[in-house]
């Protein structure tokens, strides 16, 4: 028996509806949205990739379902049709900013209270914004501007040789070293 799933793509208007249809269906009867996931890909228009993960006890099988949304635009929330939605939705929110529209609780769930902006998000900082530590003097966790020490370096390839050394000209002197070791071999 050959495994696979069934993959499903909508817009991001047809979210619930589409949801609802898989779970109620009699044929389809995915009742449990076991993941959601969201992928950013700042190149695209609509940079974010929503998408949810659909188990069918009835019929062991499984759906992977794709919606794409930007910034702006909110994506209905599936917490009225499957509840496991709610922690789901929330970590999307966190660490994406998707707007989920109807949601009951969105808030952070993974981040800080002040934490300003969406850690998975590509264009966010590798350092992040501020740094958290906890002052003994103070007796209180304090949070202070990053300070890089050292700027970070960017790399040119225009001599992509130097990078791998078995391709880079030996100095002098080895090459001197290897010419006499090969005069000097016994012969056999």
């Amino acid at each position: 028996k050959q495994w696979y799933q069934r993959r499903v793509a909508i817009t991001a208007g047809g979210v619930v509806p589409v949801m609802g249809m898989l779970r109620d269906h009699t044929n389809a009867q995915f009742k449990a949205l076991m993941e959601l996931t969201a992928v950013d890909v700042p190149s695209r228009q609509y940079r974010f990739e929503l998408v949810y993960c659909l188990l069918s006890h009835a019929y062991n099988a499984r759906c992977i379902v794709k919606t794409y949304t930007d910034e702006l635009t909110p994506v209905d929330s599936v917490t009225a049709l499957f509840k496991s939605a709610d922690w789901a939705e929330r970590e999307v929110w966190d660490m994406y900013g998707v707007y989920f529209a109807g949601h009951p609780d969105l808030r952070r769930i993974l981040t800080d209270y002040g934490f300003e902006g969406h850690p998975q998000r590509k264009d966010f900082p590798l350092t992040g914004f501020t740094e958290v530590r906890y002052d003994n003097s103070l007796g209180r966790v304090v949070y202070e501007p990053v300070e890089v020490a050292q700027e970070f370096r960017r790399f040119e390839l225009d001599m992509p040789w130097e990078l791998f050394p078995n391709y880079r000209e030996a100095p002098a002197h080895l090459l001197e070293a290897q010419e006499t070791a090969e005069e000097v071999k016994p012969e056999k």
